[in-house]
C-alpha cells in the first residue's frame, strides 16, 4: 500500500475512529492505551507521556509478535511500566494490537487485577465493534440514498 493512501484504506479509518472513541472516555492520568494497526501506524492515547517512555518500536513489534503466536492478554515489562497487549479485532477487521501501558506498576500487580485489565480489554473490543457497525449501516444508508436518488432521476 502506497503511503499516500493510508488516510483513505477504511481499515486505518477504522481503526483512527475507534482510537478516537476509546481515548474519549480515558481519564487524563494514569495508564495509557496505545492502539496499534497491521500497518504499524499506532495513535497513544496520552502522545506526551508515550513519547517520554521511550518506547521503541522493536518492542512493539515484538509484543505484536507474541500476541500472534500465543494466547492473550501478554504481559511484559518496560522500566517500571507494565505492559499488557492483546489483539484489537473485529468480526470483519483485524484492526490491529491494544497496549495498555500501567506506569509504577510491578508484573505481580498487573497480575493482581487482570481480571479487571481483561474486562477493559472486551470494552474496548466491543467500542470497535459498534465503531466498524456504525460504518457499516452508515455505508449501507449512503448506498440506499444513491439509489433512491438514481432512481428519481427517471
Amino acid at each position: 500500500m502506497d503511503r499516500c493512501d493510508l488516510p483513505f484504506s477504511s481499515r486505518y479509518m477504522l481503526t483512527e475512529k475507534i482510537a478516537r472513541h476509546i481515548f474519549a472516555s480515558l481519564p487524563q492520568n494514569g495508564s495509557i492505551v496505545v492502539i496499534v494497526d497491521r500497518d504499524g501506524n499506532y495513535w497513544p492515547s496520552n502522545s506526551d507521556f508515550f513519547s517520554a517512555l521511550n518506547v521503541s518500536s522493536f518492542f512493539l513489534q515484538q509484543l505484536c509478535a507474541k500476541v500472534d503466536d500465543s494466547t492473550e492478554p501478554i504481559l511484559s515489562q518496560l522500566n517500571d511500566s507494565s505492559v499488557v497487549a492483546a489483539r484489537l479485532a473485529t468480526e470483519r477487521t483485524d484492526c490491529g494490537y491494544v497496549f495498555l501501558i500501567m506506569p509504577h506498576r510491578s508484573p505481580e500487580s498487573t497480575l493482581e487485577n487482570i481480571d479487571l485489565i481483561e474486562m477493559l480489554l472486551s470494552e474496548i473490543t466491543l467500542t470497535a465493534a459498534l465503531a466498524e457497525k456504525n460504518n457499516l449501516l452508515y455505508e449501507l444508508g449512503q448506498k440506499h440514498s444513491d439509489m433512491y436518488n438514481n432512481s428519481e432521476a427517471f
